[in-house]
């Protein structure tokens, strides 16, 4: 019997944030941002960078460094105005990711609650479910990816929802594999598996869709002609690969520099 396999099977409600399941991660197109981000309609907002310059606003062309409004040329207000429609654009598909996400998560919860229990959703289902889809409105649905949230933050608490569902369900387990229920059980977890890799499949497919925008942003940042003490703006990491096929930097030209701090 296969008792630690089927209650495995109640941590599956995580397929999308933990594992091979898609993620709502800042590099899932191999690129990244140490900032936490917001979008507004007062342009898009860089805050609590790990190193200078800490906060980082442009809108409609116009780039400001650390509360400074640094000098641009055309080519970068043009650049400039492409990150931000870029970012407009990711945010509410960010949004609807984590919806999507949200909604594996609970409905594989729920499968593996009906399947062990006999019953369909409780209490403590409805609550979390609730309150996760609250969060993800709270802050993306707002505009505003923060690192913390939805870093290891997110896949943290998404897997202790599940864990907390699994532990409530041990006892059912247990009570259907001494009664000789088991292999029905284990039967209806294997198709339930099944069920929530497929689904996550689709959702790596669509966060996997939102990369050629993401590239779009990265090499309009790319070429930012802009210098902040001498040094290009690194507003957004490239992985190890990525970077290794990236173009080399322009030099700065013209009147695009930041004045250092």
């Amino acid at each position: 019997m296969r008792l630690p396999l089927i209650l495995l099977a109640c941590l599956a409600a995580a397929p999308a944030m933990a594992g091979d399941g898609p993620t709502l991660s800042a590099d899932q197109c191999g690129m990244h941002t140490d900032y936490d981000v917001l979008v507004d309609s007062g342009g898009v907002w860089l805050r609590h960078g790990p190193q200078a310059p800490h906060e980082v606003v442009f809108h409609d062309g116009v780039l400001s460094l650390d509360n400074t409004v640094v000098p641009v040329s055309e080519a970068d207000a043009a650049r400039l105005r492409q990150m931000e429609a870029g970012a407009r654009q990711l945010m509410p598909a960010a949004t609807a990711l984590a919806h999507e996400v949200s909604g594996v998560t609970f409905d594989a919860l729920d499968a593996a609650f009906e399947a062990i229990t006999g019953k369909r959703r409780n209490r403590q289902m409805r609550a979390m479910r609730g309150e996760m889809e609250g969060w993800i409105d709270g802050s993306l649905g707002r505009g505003y990816w923060e690192q913390a949230t939805f870093g290891e933050g997110f896949d943290e608490h998404i897997e202790q929802m599940a864990e907390s569902m699994a532990t409530s369900m041990t006892r059912s387990v247990l009570w259907q594999v001494f009664t000789g229920r088991g292999e029905a059980m284990e039967r209806r977890a294997d198709r339930l598996d099944a069920e929530v890799e497929r689904r996550s499949q689709q959702l790596e497919a669509k966060a996997q869709a939102l990369c050629p925008l993401v590239a779009a942003v990265a090499e309009a940042h790319d070429a930012l002609e802009v210098r902040y003490q001498g040094q290009p703006l690194r507003l957004i990491e490239r992985s190890d690969s990525l970077q290794a096929a990236a173009s080399v930097r322009e030099q700065p030209q013209g009147d695009a520099v930041a004045p250092s701090r």
